[in-house]
């Protein structure tokens, strides 16, 4: 009897849901009918592009002044660079991430430096900047990353290379890489992810579905109907705080096995953001290594995904980055691990990097949200509580930017005369954003990329298992650029003499 109850309260909760659902889209279309929001509301952009990122380059590139409006979502989607530099730089105190992000997020990131504002958001930006920039996090992080790439990553390479036929998925190896290391630089906590057989991390897992349902909040035309499920916890929102409880519950542990151990001697950011930190404020300590969880990990798989679905993609970019690394590591396979100075001296594969994340952001898009009325430089209007957008994934494809060749994987656009990388206006290319909150974990990022670059290019090659299946990289929900799929790949070990 209580079994057949509790059927009835669920069917009825979802029946109420499902007429909430019909009424609400109805009252979109009359509210905006345009090709636009009927698009987006129907789906039927999906007829003709696999991403939504896609879509919204079509129009971007379409409007004369590479801004649209999705009147559904209330908000503003530029490609616009004087736009983006009105947004994060000239008018960037209007441009905050808003009360609207922090209820989305904010289950999640909580008061993390990526869902704060104001004094929150200065202290955790402040200290992430000195010790990120401090030459001991730098050495520790690089210590991590080389320890991780002899001991792991090269010996589950030539498993596979050994193994003929074997399939392996690249972005899975990336995604276990960076966890490892960020969990190291983050707790001074190894999960142990990079090994055969690959093991399945109640952590990893929950942290993806965590950051996987997040997103799809964001996405959302109907807000109301996520935070009804949220308060009667069903659906998508019952598998989201369950997530969040793993989460929490294990770095809560973390936090308290980093006390009775002591800080004093530990390099590892939560010994140093504890340190400062109220010592009753465990809660916000979560909040801050989640958000590193977060940059460190999923950033650095999805740049690296991509940089190398290219790579396979142009042998003779290949090429040109193994002459590099022979020039600068010299030949043969005595070190396939640089040293930081090494890798100050590889601009191709610098340029090649950048390049790749033009094409593939890790982050795809990054909103804020109007504090107050505004006008932006292209002269759209926009009002106060509206979401704005700047579409990095769009910008990348955009010829107004790049030029006639913006389609092309092309390292050289980003060398001098000499040979040297030359940055280009990060307004222009805001992959790391710019401004005020121009990523603080910049150059550590780079380094790990660069690391595993250098040690998988110098030692084997990688092609894709069966080009036919992923001709297009088709990305699924989430904060960063996921690759449904993943990126599976066949490894062979290099010859000395090759």
């Amino acid at each position: 009897m209580l079994l057949i109850i509790s059927f009835i309260i669920v069917s009825f909760f979802f029946f109420i849901l499902f007429s909430l659902f019909h009424i609400l889209f109805l009252q979109k279309l009359r509210y905006c009918n345009c090709e636009i929001c009927h698009a987006y509301l129907t789906s039927s952009w999906r007829k003709d592009f696999i991403n939504l990122s896609d879509w919204y380059t079509h129009l971007l590139r379409r409007s004369p002044t590479s801004t649209i409006k999705v009147h559904v979502l209330n908000s503003v989607i530029t490609a616009n660079p004087s736009n983006v530099e009105h947004i994060l730089k000239t008018h960037f105190h209007n441009y905050p991430k808003g009360k609207q992000f922090s209820v989305i997020l904010g289950d999640l990131l909580g008061r993390g430096i990526f869902n704060s504002d104001g004094d929150t958001w200065r202290f955790q930006r402040k200290l992430a900047s000195l010790e990120l920039g401090s030459v001991s996090v730098r050495v520790f992080a690089h210590e991590i990353v080389k320890t991780e790439i002899e001991t792991r990553l090269l010996p589950i390479l030539t498993s596979f290379s050994d193994n003929l036929g074997s399939v392996l998925d690249l972005q899975d190896v990336f995604r276990r890489f960076s966890f490892d290391t960020i969990s190291k630089l983050s707790f001074g906590f190894d999960p142990d992810c990079l090994r055969l057989p690959f093991p399945i991390s109640e952590f990893a897992v929950a942290f993806d579905t965590a950051s996987t349902l997040s997103a799809k909040r964001a996405l959302a035309p109907f807000p109301l109907l996520w935070k009804i499920k949220r308060l009667l916890r069903i659906g998508s929102e019952k598998k989201l705080k369950e997530s969040i409880n793993v989460i929490n519950r294990l770095a809560g542990d973390l936090i308290k096995q980093r006390r009775l151990t002591g800080l004093m001697g530990k390099n590892d950011l939560i010994s140093r953001f504890m340190a400062v930190v109220a010592e009753d404020d465990d809660e916000y300590l979560r909040d801050i290594v989640v958000s590193f969880l977060l940059a460190g990990r999923d950033t650095v798989a999805a740049g690296l995904t991509g940089f190398f679905w290219l790579l396979m993609r142009h042998p003779n970019v290949e090429n040109r980055i193994r002459e590099e690394l022979d020039r600068v590591m010299g030949t043969g396979f005595d070190s396939v691990t640089a040293r930081c100075d090494e890798m100050r001296e590889m601009d191709y594969l610098h340029a090649a990097l950048y390049e790749s994340m033009r094409l593939f952001p890790p982050v795809q898009f990054d909103s804020k949200f109007a504090l107050n009325d505004d006008v932006l430089s292209d002269g759209t209007f926009v009002k106060r509580g509206t979401r704005v957008t700047y579409h990095a994934y769009a910008m990348g494809r955009m010829d107004r930017i790049w030029g006639p060749d913006y389609e092309e994987f092309k390292p050289e656009r980003w060398l001098d005369n000499d040979g040297k990388f030359r940055p280009e206006n990060p307004v222009k290319y805001p992959v790391f954003q710019a401004g005020a909150r121009v990523c603080v974990g910049k150059e550590m990022a780079i380094m790990e990329m660069k690391s595993i670059a250098v040690a998988i290019i110098r030692r084997f090659e990688t092609r894709v298992a069966s080009p036919e299946s992923i001709e297009t990289l088709r990305f699924a929900p989430g904060l960063t650029a996921t690759v449904n799929g993943g990126l599976p790949v066949m490894i062979q070990e290099r010859s000395q003499d090759s």
